[in-house]
């Protein structure tokens, strides 16, 4: 199963600041299960800098890259709704992030807490990478 790897944990393995992180995004990329939300894209380019955009661009694109299609903002509609009669909300870019992997029949990984509460609503399903996803 393919995994979305959101913002969080890019920033993580970029940054170098966990090597358990670095480890699991590694064996992800090898075994060829990672996928880009082309929002995570946008906020990794906006944020590398002018130098390292271009480089960072060039690795990313080794990496499927999937888009909202019209249902995906029908399901964040659904959600936004469900979440706010439930006493709850989610960020515009967490909710698409999450309508994308749940369209494509993905997990999320991230180091969010959102994300957790998006799978406890039963929205999503996070990647964990103390049991096999396999």
């Amino acid at each position: 199963m393919r995994v979305v790897v959101d913002t969080s944990v890019w920033i993580d393995y970029l940054r170098g600041r966990s090597a358990r992180v670095r480890e699991l995004l590694d064996e992800l990329i090898d075994d060829d299960r990672v996928a880009l939300a082309i929002p995570v894209r946008i906020e990794l380019l906006g944020g590398a800098g002018r130098q390292g955009a271009a480089r960072l661009a060039r690795i990313l694109d080794a990496i499927p890259t999937y888009h909202p299609v019209p249902a995906t903002w029908a399901t964040m509609e659904r959600w936004a709704i469900d979440a706010a009669s439930r006493g709850s909300s989610f960020g515009v870019g967490d909710l698409l992030i999450g309508a994308i992997a749940e369209r494509g029949g993905m997990e999320v990984w991230s180091l969010d807490e959102d994300f957790d509460r998006m799978a406890e609503m039963g929205y999503v399903r996070t990647f964990r990478p103390d049991r096999s996803s396999k």
